[in-house]
């Protein structure tokens, strides 16, 4: 951690709320806990939140903890279970403790009904990405995402991958000129699409105020481990879902999700669960909205629209590069993986939130990419009950994207994508390859889950700068 104290932000992420409590949270931190580091003192406040009774009467802690009861007399109302409903966990030894932590907090709500964890988790704001959570009645905006609808988005050609190489400047420059990457971004000439003219972006007031902004990104892609590329697939058998001979083929892969318009479904809607859902400020990312409000119906629609969306933006992503390569697909395979689905499990109809997790249902296929250097892999789902027909998404991050860019350098990762023969257009550090888990293990920890058909390999990828 670089900073030498605590600050706002830290606890913030931790689960406090603005306000007082921050500000003698740090200075109680301090004053008593100096001689530890930042880290560790977050550590102590942790345990604080997770267990409050157990600290009530502590010194120092209880002071704080007392500040946290004062500044939200409301909070409390919610009741979370003493201990989490058990769960399913693959890749076990994959997974660090603070994103187990999360989940066994999402199995403490007492709408929560089943859970599991995919091998690629890593810990986020209350579901870590990788959790799968099914509850009864309600959806958690949060244990849906910021980036709803981000999904993997895959079309396969009849064409040798060898041609990747011959013309590898060529390809570099219909991702250039085919694509758009980055915060605010779109084509000076966005393409129009029926998705924009659903009645509910003129009935839901929140779509109403992101419609201009919708429009113009469409067709674009976000920032962070957003990308576009162009890369080898590898069919294993001669039988397989898309009726070609086992060998090596040109492929596209893109990851992106709602852009804009998802992001700010998600902030008006988690701010309103917050706000009706009172539950102790260590579950405060985990605040649902009850399906039969209009808040609940109201973003269960919006989610919709945002899913719709997102594909929108894959599918003109994906006929731009069509027609500037020149050769029509055999298939293509979507899925998204910050989304929540109605399906009925062990005899219950429930909502399955699956954060950063894939839907791997029986004969499903799907693509769950690696890293830049690190093949991805074609699969068929095999509809594991356990891991409620899920998969992972990709290969999961080992260090957070702060702490890629504090310990990794550029000169390094600029040295292992060439040696494996990538060509990058743009990407930031925070997206090197030796910040992600070793892909190998994630796959071979959910076979179970999926059957593998091929693999993926990134030749040619863009990303925003």
């Amino acid at each position: 951690m670089v900073n030498k104290k605590l600050t706002g932000h830290d606890l913030m992420e931790l689960g406090f709320p603005a306000g007082r409590s921050i500000n003698l949270a740090i200075s109680l931190m301090q004053k008593h806990y100096g001689h530890l580091s930042p880290a560790a003192q977050l550590d102590v406040l942790r345990q604080a939140l997770l267990a409050p009774d157990k600290f009530v009467t502590h010194t120092v802690l209880g002071e704080i903890i007392a500040a946290l009861a004062k500044q939200h007399p409301e909070r409390g109302e919610v009741t979370l279970h003493v201990q989490p409903k058990p769960y399913a966990v693959f890749g076990d030894s994959l997974i660090e403790a603070d994103a187990k932590e999360q989940m066994n907090l999402a199995m403490r709500l007492p709408v929560t009904v089943h859970g599991a964890l995919m091998p690629d988790t890593h810990k986020g704001h209350g579901l870590p990405i990788g959790g799968v959570l099914a509850t009864a009645g309600v959806v958690i905006p949060y244990a849906v995402g910021m980036d709803i609808a981000c999904r993997m988005h895959f079309t396969l050609y009849p064409v040798p991958a060898a041609v990747l190489e011959q013309k590898k400047q060529q390809f570099k420059q219909m991702l250039q000129d085919q694509t758009r990457f980055g915060v605010n971004t779109g084509f000076e000439k966005p393409r129009e699409h029926r998705v924009l003219d659903r009645p509910e972006f003129n009935q839901i007031k929140i779509l109403q105020q992101l419609k201009m902004r919708a429009a113009h990104q469409l067709g674009s892609s976000g920032t962070g481990n957003h990308f576009v590329e162009f890369g080898t697939v590898t069919l294993n058998a001669n039988q397989n879902s898309f009726n070609l001979p086992a060998g090596e083929y040109v492929g596209i892969l893109s990851h992106s999700g709602a852009r804009s318009l998802g992001k700010n479904i998600a902030a008006y809607y988690t701010q309103i669960a917050m706000d009706t859902c009172r539950l102790p400020v260590e579950a405060k990312y985990l605040a649902w909205l009850d399906l039969q409000t209009q808040a609940g119906q109201e973003y269960w629609l919006a989610m919709q629209i945002a899913n719709e969306y997102a594909l929108a933006c894959h599918e003109q992503i994906h006929e731009r590069l069509s027609a500037s390569f020149g050769e029509k697909p055999v298939a293509r395979v979507d899925s998204p993986h910050n989304f929540a689905w109605q399906e009925h499990y062990q005899g219950q109809d429930v909502i399955v939130h699956r954060k950063g997790a894939a839907k791997a249902a029986a004969g499903m296929v799907n693509i769950i990419p690696g890293s830049m250097t690190q093949p991805g892999y074609l699969v068929q789902g095999l509809g594991n009950k356990a891991a409620m027909d899920s998969s992972s998404h990709g290969a999961g991050r080992a260090l957070s994207a702060k702490q890629a860019a504090q310990v990794l350098y550029q000169t390094e990762m600029n040295g292992l994508v060439k040696a494996f023969g990538v060509e990058l257009i743009g990407g930031s550090l925070q997206e090197s390859p030796m910040a992600y888990k070793n892909m190998h293990y994630v796959i071979e920890s959910q076979l179970q889950q999926v059957e593998v058909l091929g693999t993926f390999a990134p030749r040619i990828v863009r990303m925003d700068r």
